[in-house]
């Protein structure tokens, strides 16, 4: 087990208990993403977290798997899956990378919501995305793009004291502080064309992108 995987273990109860830090753009994530989805899509989540958006989405498409490599949050996403009902959602513990996935794929759509940026390899883990996403099929994600953007003043304090938050056990390992046209550019580079973006919120960044698999 990583440090990046006891981190997560340890905080999934609490993850899953607390309310969205920014409902507005939850929404508009959410809102725009289902209106690229459609009725007989199989879709993948990669890093779904504790299943919240996997559960708000999953009425969208045919089928939908949410996975996450970390236990204690796939297990916190089997609780919600109980008492939420979505018969064409299943829950998967795995890492990008693991066959398992690939076994499954490829998708429609491959979803990542605040993931990209806590890759230890951005350039590996796209790659590993587009190979599961089907030719003309969807990468959806939405990713922090914090470097060079205009920030409030509590972000610009948390930033600073990033390494030391980290040491404390407070934020993720592996945490990169990527800027918005260097996302876009990756995804490109990865093979995808993007059709959509969005910042949901503006400050900072959240950036949201539709891309689609070039044949």
């Amino acid at each position: 087990m990583t440090h990046g995987d006891e981190f997560w273990n340890g905080v999934a109860a609490r993850y899953a208990a607390r309310d969205v830090m920014d409902p507005k753009a939850y929404e508009e994530t959410l809102a725009r993403t289902r209106h690229h989805l459609s009725v007989g899509a199989h879709v993948l989540e990669v890093g779904c977290g504790t299943g919240a958006t996997a559960l708000r989405l999953s009425d969208a498409v045919a089928s939908y798997i949410a996975s996450d490599r970390s236990p204690g949050m796939i297990e916190q996403a089997d609780m919600r899956l109980t008492a939420g009902r979505a018969p064409n959602l299943s829950l998967l513990c795995a890492s990008l990378g693991e066959d398992v996935l690939h076994e499954a794929g490829p998708f429609d759509a491959v979803l990542a919501f605040n993931l990209l940026h806590l890759l230890p390899d951005l350039r590996a883990g796209l790659a590993q995305i587009h190979a599961l996403t089907k030719p003309g099929g969807l990468f959806i994600s939405k990713t922090l793009c914090p470097r060079g953007a205009s920030m409030p003043l509590g972000y610009r304090a948390a930033f600073l004291a990033l390494p030391l938050l980290q040491r404390m056990g407070k934020l993720p390992p592996g945490f990169r502080r990527l800027a918005v046209d260097e996302l876009d550019a990756e995804i490109i580079r990865a093979g995808f064309e993007i059709i959509e973006t969005g910042c949901y919120p503006e400050r900072p960044p959240g950036r949201f992108v539709v891309a689609r698999r070039v044949e």
